[in-house]
């Protein structure tokens, strides 16, 4: 692998689980991306590589030891967390565990798995086709539902309430940016106060973004619960009111 210092950019993709995306190399954890997830190298510094992430743009620097050559995905992972095995069957060991939206190729179908082309095995029922959409992201959002919070989180192991919203709208094929203040941005269209909240609206507070599921209840990653939790609205707001974060700062519907 050799990015900008051989004087081109390159293409490379995830090979582990997680990776971290950091401000500076060696540095703070600013996003996550999955396995199978392309990056475009432009330069190194420090020994890791200044990527771009395809799935969003965003920027940061990555260990090259995490990344291989890119290739085009078939599959992704479509339940919570599945995991590869060395055979198939479901007694084999198992090598490693994937999060929901972990992009793989996948050659061939051995009985109930599929086969990686990295000779591992996958249960069938746990990937889609990689193309195919959500039409729900509060169904998506569901998923994760307890999963801890972890600033800069994207996978099942951890999540803040940007990364939630970004998996669960990237499922659905709308883009959506790694950061609230980017979604307050440029996510849908600002509603006027005090309209009724509906499903799969978003709700933002200076730093923070959750999904309305009914005009009653929100999902939302958050520290206060440390984790993936629902919320009735008026006690979000309250709560959030309460601990010194202000208001809602916008009503956006997609």
């Amino acid at each position: 692998m050799s990015g900008k210092a051989h004087g081109t950019t390159q293409r490379f993709q995830v090979t582990v689980p997680v990776a971290d995306l950091r401000k500076t190399p060696g540095g703070a954890r600013v996003r996550q991306l999955l396995m199978g997830a392309i990056v475009t190298a432009s330069g190194q510094r420090d020994g890791a590589y200044m990527v771009e992430a395809e799935q969003d743009g965003y920027a940061g620097f990555i260990d090259p030891a995490l990344l291989a050559p890119a290739r085009p995905a078939t599959h992704k992972v479509a339940t919570l967390a599945t995991h590869l095995y060395k055979r198939p069957d479901l007694k084999s060991e198992d090598v490693v565990s994937l999060s929901f939206g972990t992009l793989l190729t996948l050659t061939d179908r051995d009985g109930a798995f599929f086969r990686t082309q990295d000779g591992l095995f996958v249960p069938a029922v746990h990937v889609a086709k990689a193309h195919l959409r959500y039409r729900d992201p509060v169904a998506v959002a569901d998923l994760f539902l307890g999963t801890p919070y972890l600033w800069g989180g994207n996978s099942r192991l951890g999540l803040d309430c940007s990364g939630l919203v970004q998996t669960a709208l990237l499922a659905c094929g709308v883009a959506c940016p790694g950061d609230s203040g980017d979604q307050e941005r440029v996510l849908g269209k600002a509603l006027a106060p005090r309209t009724a909240p509906q499903r799969g609206d978003l709700m933002f507070w200076r730093g923070h973004v959750a999904l309305v599921v009914d005009p009653d209840l929100l999902i939302h990653a958050n520290a206060h619960h440390m984790a993936v939790a629902l919320e009735p609205v008026t006690d979000a707001i309250a709560r959030i009111a309460e601990q010194g974060d202000g208001a809602v700062t916008s009503h956006r519907r997609l």
